[in-house]
């Protein structure tokens, strides 16, 4: 019992590891650029805000 609470530790610290190190930032990454992008298109569609 001990060793699976060990190891299910270990897989938890992994995960987490995994999450903040790696996922949350190309998350954020991504996010950012696809609403840079989106805004980007908007303004060669529509022209620049104030524009008209």
């Amino acid at each position: 019992m001990s060793n699976e609470i060990k190891s299910e530790k270990g897989l938890e610290l992994k995960i987490f590891i995994f999450l903040t190190v790696f996922l949350a930032p190309i998350l954020s990454v991504l996010l950012v650029s696809a609403l840079g992008f989106t805004i980007w298109f908007s303004q060669i569609l529509t022209g620049p805000p104030g524009a008209g």
